[in-house]
């Protein structure tokens, strides 16, 4: 079973029920991978997300990325990609699936340069940080492709627009 746990750790509009939000982003990115059947799995799939602020993810790119300044969104995998087809058929009663962190200050900046609602560019981001955590990167152009189409796709369950479609 998906457990998704949100944390404010700073303001975050309160409009928006972000435990919901974050939790139907995780889904509908984990249904479009390899990977989905860990929804319904035996052991608890837990994944924890954290809205914060630029400073703390600032020193969070620092000190594991080696990037000293804010990004909007960092992901932290707990499972090796090797081991993750295995997972599903667990016998262990929980699995740490991995960390979102996004930034509250970057976020609202690209949203405003998008001309998107906050609300709609955080999913994009915890739907982009779901699938790093299930071994998706954007390293090269055929996998940054590969990873877009997927972002796309679970995005449009959503009911939220292609965050692509003015690179086309």
């Amino acid at each position: 079973m998906l457990s998704v746990e949100t944390h404010a750790a700073t303001p975050w509009p309160d409009a928006v029920d972000w435990d919901a939000r974050a939790a139907e982003a995780a889904a509908a990115a984990l249904a479009l991978t390899p990977f989905a059947a860990l929804a319904d799995a035996a052991p608890l799939v837990e994944i924890a997300i954290r809205l914060t602020d630029d400073a703390e993810v600032q020193t969070l790119n620092r000190d594991f990325r080696g990037k000293d300044k804010p990004t909007n969104v960092l992901s932290f995998p707990q499972v090796q990609d090797d081991l993750l087809e295995g997972l599903a058929n667990s016998d262990d009663g929980e699995i740490l699936l991995g960390d979102i962190v996004l930034a509250r200050e970057t976020c609202a900046r690209e949203a405003e340069e998008k001309g998107v609602s906050l609300a709609d560019h955080a999913t994009h981001l915890i739907v982009h940080g779901m699938l790093h955590l299930v071994g998706y990167d954007h390293m090269d152009d055929p996998s940054a492709a590969a990873m877009e189409a997927l972002e796309v796709k679970a995005l449009a369950s959503l009911g939220i627009a292609n965050p692509y479609a003015d690179r086309d």
